[in-house]
């Protein structure tokens, strides 16, 4: 069993920056992929970046890249989210994700999920 815990979520104006964190804990992840996704009100959950643990490639959605870089710390169990030039279409809440193996794309494919962090850019 994989425990996430996601933090660093708030409020913040239109081309700032939050840094998001997903604690993982409950067993070893050396072989899984962690992502971010996220769902705006009304809207379907996204994907949004991913991180294979052991390698360290990353992925990242067409509407996230060259703002946001997801980064992992073996050594602490975490993941992160740099989010700069956040823009307004970025509010929505937050989820971190695991899944055994390679990075999906597809949240149906992800085994533990996070609570979710709420993440609100003002114009």
């Amino acid at each position: 069993q994989v425990q996430l815990v996601e933090s660093g979520g708030g409020l913040v104006q239109a081309g700032g920056s939050l840094r998001l964190s997903c604690a993982a804990s409950g067993r070893t992840l050396s072989s899984y992929a962690m992502a971010w996704f996220r769902q705006a009100p009304g809207k379907e959950r996204e994907f949004v970046a991913a991180i294979t643990w052991s390698t360290g490639s990353t992925y990242y959605a067409d509407s996230v890249k060259g703002r946001f870089t997801i980064s992992r710390d073996n050594a602490k169990n975490t993941r992160y989210l740099q989010m700069n030039s956040l823009r307004p279409e970025d509010t929505a809440v937050y989820y971190c994700a695991a899944r055994p193996g390679y990075y999906s794309g597809n949240d149906y494919r992800y085994d533990y999920w996070g609570q979710g962090t709420q993440v609100t850019v003002s114009s």
